[in-house]
């Protein structure tokens, strides 16, 4: 059996400068891919299944790197390492042991048929399994499973940046069931938690299995990561701690969490009550994943004033990324030695994180006051996980009432169009009971609106036409903001001192999600692009979105960078220009609706590559233009083989992205569009 990647064990608790989710303090707000892989793309070798070799172009085309195929382990080592090698499961001999440490291997299994699960033997000789179905096939999966294990995501560092995070767990015995409703069950959600053990497979003669196999678990994993872009939580309670999952076999706890592991879950909860050697043994080889040390106590018995509280935290953060420890609760006095605990447990240890709740009815206090990972519910579900949960509304609706969460007024201030997002905006509030107002104000007077963020209760606001960044009212400004020259959305942020209202541009973000939903950030890196607009300004967050994915060299035409975004830019003065121009790998525009078809020419000429089998060039297009036009350059560009994606899109990202910054909500994508239609603009 082959190791993953060894990561240093936390042996001793770390005890750094606690970090306030507020601070004031500017902090880096992009990250170029580049300082993460010094500019190189990974080395992948691809196990598929006979008559599966599509999956290797489409792996390729993610990574945007060149494939081969390989019938032998002599033929494989001759290749780049950045090239994607391809090896078909039949051809694997014995040649292939030991493996070679060079490459990150994969197994990719269709689904389709029920073939023997993880290629029999080769299962165990891959650090990774994509499970995968030919119809409908889900692209954007695949970029954030490949972009998950390479480490290029990471999910944990962005949830930790919040300073609220919940789950929602799908408690169905088929996740066939949560798929109608997973958009509107995952809003106010920032994980989905997979109880494995609740989970019930059909067995031909119409009864169900004590336990799901294996193969059963990772197609329903499949399922619902397919549907959702939120991270995973793979959950095997045990029958102890008010869950399925048979105690009598440890061993059986280790085999579905290292399997969890190679399916590339985000997190696996791991109870504490599992021997240390398994606990560490997962520790040692979950890669990207993150362990959250998981304990539940039902006994009624449990207090938080204890010692054993105490040291149940310290061996839960031996080998846990995040610590969890729940008890049923019967009285109310319970809560606040919970938060006294947690006082405790915040002032000694910056790492890991706690998540503290009682259960029950009396306990419920407890998850208005927790702030890692509290457990939610919905309406829609067909059991609670646990005594006394609450949903997103609820929870909400217990802050506002003991005072964690006063009602603000937020804006929508500018153009029509801010009228048409408020409306979405509002219905996200009432959908999560936040006690807020949302007004939509045409900006008139140049002065609108610093009057408007010197109201009493101003908590936020979109801008839309944005601000300059110079606005003098407006001091502290993200590193974006400041680069793009533009301010879209005004954050509250409240210090130990002071309050401060801070300039952030929201549609930078917006575009960088939909240029990696279908490719893995590294898929740019080194690659050039083409950028069209009548003026910088329109252009400007697309430049700071492609800079933060490491692409270089980046072209434009109809303006000339300058200031903060101009290094690695430069204008195409003419036909020969672009004669020599290497072909982009993205190409954007950012031209007025009436003039969107300026770009159809660019997308015919570099349509005709010349690539070879296995070469991949790469062909993503982005129309940022809003409004009707004379002809659809999207449609013309997919009719030409590129990945295109319209000002819808990135609405909807940036959307999503807005509202975590303006109320620290997450608001799944799917959701954004399945309310807004075609989109907010």
């Amino acid at each position: 059996m082959v190791l993953l990647p060894v990561l240093p064990s936390m042996g001793t608790l770390h005890v750094d400068a606690p970090s306030a989710p507020h601070s004031l303090v500017k902090s880096r707000s992009v990250v170029d891919i580049r300082e993460l892989l010094n500019g190189d793309k990974p080395a992948l070798l691809l196990f598929y299944d006979e008559g599966e070799d599509g999956i290797l172009g489409e792996v390729a085309d993610v990574l945007g790197q060149d494939w081969t195929v390989a019938r032998s382990r002599w033929e494989a080592t001759r290749e780049p390492l950045q090239t994607i090698v391809g090896v078909c499961a039949s051809d694997i001999g014995t040649d292939w042991y030991p493996r070679d440490l060079s490459r990150t291997l994969i197994s990719f299994r269709c689904v389709e048929g029920r073939r023997s699960p993880s290629h029999g033997p080769i299962g165990e000789f891959c650090d990774y399994e994509y499970l995968y179905s030919r119809a409908p096939f889900y692209r954007r999966d695949l970029a954030r499973f490949l972009s998950f294990i390479l480490g290029q995501t990471n999910p944990h560092r962005d949830l930790a940046k919040k300073s609220r995070t919940t789950l929602i767990s799908t408690t169905y015995p088929d996740v066939h069931a949560a798929l109608p409703n997973l958009e509107i069950l995952s809003v106010g959600a920032d994980a989905v938690e997979l109880r494995v053990d609740l989970l019930k497979e059909r067995l031909p003669d119409g009864t169900h299995s004590k336990l799901p196999s294996l193969e059963y678990v990772g197609e329903q994993l499949m399922l619902l990561r397919q549907r959702t872009e939120l991270p995973i939580i793979y959950t095997t309670r045990c029958t102890n701690e008010n869950g399925k999952f048979p105690m009598d076999d440890p061993n059986l706890f280790y085999q579905y969490l290292n399997q969890a592991i190679k399916w590339g879950c985000e997190y696996i909860d791991v109870e504490l009550w599992l021997p240390e050697d398994i606990r560490r043994t997962l520790s040692n080889r979950k890669g990207s994943t993150k362990i959250i040390s998981a304990f539940h106590d039902f006994s009624k018995t449990f207090r938080w004033t204890s010692p054993e509280a105490h040291e149940l935290f310290k061996r839960g953060a031996v080998y846990g990324d995040v610590v969890k420890m729940i008890a049923l609760v019967s009285t109310e006095q319970e809560n606040y030695e919970l938060e006294y605990f947690r006082s405790i447990i915040q002032q000694q240890y910056s790492h890991p994180p706690f998540s503290g709740l009682n259960m029950g009815r009396a306990g419920q206090l407890s998850r208005a006051h927790n702030k890692i990972f509290t457990p939610i519910t919905h309406p829609l579900l067909p059991i609670i996980a646990a005594p006394g949960q609450l949903s997103a509304a609820e929870i909400n609706q217990a802050r506002h009432a003991i005072g964690e969460m006063p009602r603000l007024d937020f804006y929508g201030i500018g153009s029509y169009r801010s009228t048409v997002q408020a409306m979405f905006i509002e219905k996200c509030f009432n959908e999560l009971s936040l006690p807020h107002h949302f007004l939509s104000i045409e900006r008139a007077a140049r002065d609108s609106v610093e009057d408007i963020i010197r109201r009493r209760n101003f908590g936020g606001a979109y801008i839309n036409p944005p601000l300059p960044a110079s606005a003098p009212y407006l001091r502290h400004l993200s590193d974006a903001a400041r680069a793009i020259g533009q301010i879209d959305t005004i954050v509250v942020k409240n210090g130990n001192l002071e309050q401060a209202f801070v300039g952030e541009n929201a549609t930078w973000k917006g575009i960088r999600a939909t240029l990696s939903r279908d490719f893995v950030p590294s898929a740019y890196s080194n690659r050039a692009a083409l950028l069209l607009s009548n003026a910088e300004s329109d252009a400007a967050a697309a430049i700071f979105a492609l800079k933060s994915l490491g692409i270089g060299p980046i072209y434009t035409i109809g303006f000339k960078a300058s200031g903060p975004l101009s290094s690695g830019v430069s204008a195409v003065r003419g036909v020969e220009d672009l004669k020599q121009l290497e072909h982009p790998f993205a190409i954007i525009s950012a031209l007025p609706a009436d003039k969107s078809l300026g770009v159809v020419p660019l997308l015919r000429h570099y349509s005709g590559s010349g690539r070879q089998p296995g070469f991949t060039a790469g062909k993503v297009f982005v129309d940022l233009a809003n409004g009707p036009r004379k002809g659809d350059p999207m449609a013309v560009a997919s009719s030409l083989g590129w990945r295109t994606f319209g000002a819808a899109d990135v609405s909807a990202w940036t959307t999503v992205e807005r509202m975590r910054l303006l109320v620290g909500q997450n608001v799944p994508y799917d959701f954004v569009r399945l309310a807004s239609g075609r989109g907010l603009d």
